[in-house]
């Protein structure tokens, strides 16, 4: 079969707005089983495979579980779900970009996903030839993934299931459900998520470092759970047009005072210089003047942003600097965002009648509601 591309549907909003909602509880340490006496010596790309659910090399130390239930549950569990948004949702959005957003398959420098958590599949899919990735959240990376020493395999399996599976069959992670589920077996943090991600969208993983931002925004390497602001970097391969490709992770605070406090990985994007921004579900949080530091950035760094209305609010676009196209249908926030309501943005809607959007995005998951905006820098 033809190696399929594939769309992530993630949000991380609840935990940013309503986390004092739930007590927190110190996790106990994971139960492990005690190191071999020889360690095996496991590759990222043969872990993300397995845990993705898909073959590993016959001489691979996981070859062996993959004949066992629990792992091929698992492997049928992710092939029927991910069939269904290559069949469904992923065919027409294929088609759709074609026409109306081709630019965005463009080689670009970086693309920035502020607000992100571990949605690597749906920025991959919208923009799909950039060099690297950076991407953050507040949920944590977690350890390298190591299937040979889960004691509980179907368990920590199914777990990972149960994290992914609101996004794989709505159009959101429910983050709450992600941390609890994730920090009660041994596949712990965005990692896993990440590789599955990977994994599935046909992408061969040649390196993981773990690294950490000193206050200058320069990346060192170090081990996981070490101060300062920690971070993934993952560098792969696109198999379909074979660009090497390079995606960071990074647990940090983008509030303005998270940002005064530690202001590393701003300094770490600013290397970076201008390029792409993605926003989808980010909780209106740039609506607040508590977040003008990030929506400044993004602002200042981007060629082009692709975001639904859950992004930079309209009138912060000067018109004499942005070319705006819209797409779908503007109907409003949610209930639970419904004052970040934009009698503006409603009325372009309604005056430049434009093209649909055919497909769930961001909080509103039902295609005949969802909405798209692209603004390109003139």
């Amino acid at each position: 079969m033809k190696p399929i591309r594939f769309l992530t549907l993630s949000i991380f909003a609840f935990a940013l707005l309503a986390s004092t909602a739930f007590t927190q509880v110190e996790p106990r340490p994971p139960a492990e089983s005690p190191p071999p006496l020889n360690p095996v010596t496991l590759s990222p790309d043969e872990m993300a495979r397995f845990l993705a659910g898909m073959p590993v090399p016959k001489n691979s130390p996981l070859a062996p579980l993959t004949n066992e239930a629990p792992w091929q549950a698992h492997a049928s569990f992710f092939a029927e779900a991910f069939g269904n948004l290559v069949r469904g949702k992923l065919a027409k959005f294929h088609t759709w970009q074609n026409t109306y957003m081709p630019q965005t398959k463009q080689p670009v420098p970086v693309v920035y996903y502020m607000f992100s958590g571990p949605d690597y599949l749906y920025v991959d899919q919208f923009i799909p030839n950039a060099s690297v990735y950076i991407m953050c959240g507040k949920e944590e990376i977690g350890p390298a993934p190591d299937p040979l020493r889960i004691v509980d395999l179907r368990g920590a399996l199914q777990n990972l299931e149960n994290a992914m599976k609101s996004a794989l069959t709505t159009s959101y992670f429910i983050t709450q459900d992600m941390k609890i589920d994730l920090q009660e077996q041994q596949l712990r943090g965005v990692l896993p998520i990440l590789y599955v991600f990977l994994a599935r969208a046909d992408k061969t993983i040649r390196e993981v470092t773990f690294v950490n931002l000193d206050r200058d925004g320069a990346p060192h390497e170090s081990r996981p759970g070490r101060g300062g602001t920690p971070g993934v970097r993952i560098d792969y391969t696109d198999n379909g047009s074979g660009r090497d490709q390079t995606v960071f992770y990074f647990t940090t605070d983008i509030s303005d005072g998270g940002i005064a406090s530690n202001p590393a990985f701003m300094k770490f994007c600013d290397r970076y210089g201008v390029g792409f921004s993605f926003l989808k579900s980010s909780s209106y949080l740039m609506f607040e003047e508590g977040f003008a530091r990030v929506r400044n950035f993004i602002l200042d760094h981007s060629k082009m942003i692709v975001q639904d209305d859950s992004g930079i609010p309209l009138s912060y676009f000067n018109r004499d600097k942005w070319n705006l196209r819209f797409f779908g249908t503007y109907v409003g926030p949610i209930d639970l965002f419904r004052k970040y309501y934009q009698a503006k943005l409603q009325e372009l809607y309604q005056l430049s009648n434009p093209p649909e959007f055919g497909m769930g995005f961001g909080y509103q998951w039902d295609a005949r509601k969802s909405n798209l905006m692209i603004a390109e820098r003139q």
